[in-house]
């Protein structure tokens, strides 16, 4: 046997790290009592839980999670799913998005879950390429682009079992599938807002082709606002522009309104981005909003409240939508029946829709 050199030191032994079977010792506890105080399952009372987590803290405990993911059959993950959308910048991503975005993400983070962002056009099989795949638990939609297409997709994704859920209107095809916006009422808040001013002759700027639902139920709302103000000592008019989700159509469709109605008084905009585009072309042609025409929009964006002038418009609640979108799609990973969504919008009064009453009519 060599000699060992009287220079050497002593090795300590290596630390081994702490494991579950540990702490159930140090706790007096099983070791499934442990995981499950961990996880956060209601199956272990808080004090036991709060024990089990201050030996784990002491002992530098870490849980693998990979090794419980595996167990549990769980990734732990939600697969986000964005609509490629036209935009005036590189990221082809609904501004408004970008607003839910951060939304769900501090909702999945305070579940534990990680949040996977991708597009949807780069898979032609949600279901295969993520749960069946395991790469997440279940899906957020955000946006579909053209719904008439997309309909059969999501109908096949609900009767094969697949955990998702989006953003947008009820759809008797989809139910418990959605987490969304009164579109009606919204559209007849700002109306009714514009209306009760005196305002006479105004135009409604949104695609309503049943391939955009959200638009064409806004559209319903401006048309229910104009009914109700109307009499016949008392008329009003309404018009209609179809106006894809930018700025720029938004520009477009005001060029072409004011070459054929003079008369135009306000615009009820399906969309803060077709507002701004509105508003830049109403001031190209040297108008003044809102001193001639007043200008609503929808969604209440970051952007709103800083143009010139503030945007009047409705609301939306992206914290309450993110967070009631990742609840929805938990319930439905926990086998839990959930049902459809609808949030209340609420009308911002800003600059942009404050008129006075015409003198004249």
């Amino acid at each position: 046997m060599p000699k060992r050199n009287s220079n050497d030191a002593p090795q300590e032994p290596s630390k081994r790290k702490a494991t579950s079977i540990d702490i159930a010792y140090q706790a007096g506890v099983s070791q499934s009592t442990v995981s499950r105080a961990l996880s956060g399952s209601p199956l272990v009372s808080e004090q036991t839980r709060q024990r089990i987590q201050a030996i784990a803290d002491a002992m530098n405990y870490t849980v693998d999670k990979n090794a419980s993911n595996l167990r549990s059959q769980s990734t732990k993950t939600i697969a986000l799913l964005l609509a490629d959308d036209p935009t005036t910048d590189d990221s082809h991503i609904n501004p408004f998005f970008l607003s839910l975005l951060g939304g769900i993400t501090h909702s999945t983070a305070k579940r534990g879950f990680d949040l996977l962002v991708s597009f949807q056009q780069l898979s032609q099989n949600w279901l295969a390429d993520y749960e069946e795949a395991h790469r997440a638990d279940g899906l957020i939609l955000l946006g579909y682009g053209d719904y008439v297409r997309a309909k059969d997709k999501l109908v096949a994704l609900k009767n094969a079992g697949a955990h998702f859920v989006l953003w947008g209107p009820n759809h008797k095809e989809l139910p418990g599938h959605s987490v969304g916006c009164n579109n009606e009422q919204g559209a007849f808040l700002a109306t009714d807002h514009l209306l009760s001013q005196g305002l006479k002759k105004l135009a409604f700027l949104g695609d309503i082709s049943p391939s955009n639902p959200e638009f064409r139920t806004r559209y319903i709302g401006f048309k229910q606002a104009l009914k109700k103000y109307t009499t016949s000592h008392n008329p009003t008019q309404g018009v209609q522009v179809d106006t894809h989700n930018t700025e720029a159509a938004g520009k477009d469709a005001v060029e072409v309104l004011l070459n054929h109605h003079h008369d135009l008084q306000g615009l009820v905009c399906a969309s803060d981005t077709i507002a701004f585009g509105a508003i830049k072309a109403l001031h190209s042609k040297g108008l003044k909003v809102p001193k001639d025409i007043c200008v609503t929009g929808f969604d209440d964006m970051a952007a709103a409240a800083y143009i010139t002038p503030s945007l009047t418009t409705i609301r939306q609640s992206t914290a309450q939508a993110g967070e009631l979108l990742v609840q929805q799609l938990m319930q439905q990973i926990q086998s839990t029946p959930v049902e459809s969504i609808t949030l209340m919008p609420k009308l911002v009064i800003r600059d942009s829709s404050l008129a006075k009453t015409p003198s004249t009519q």
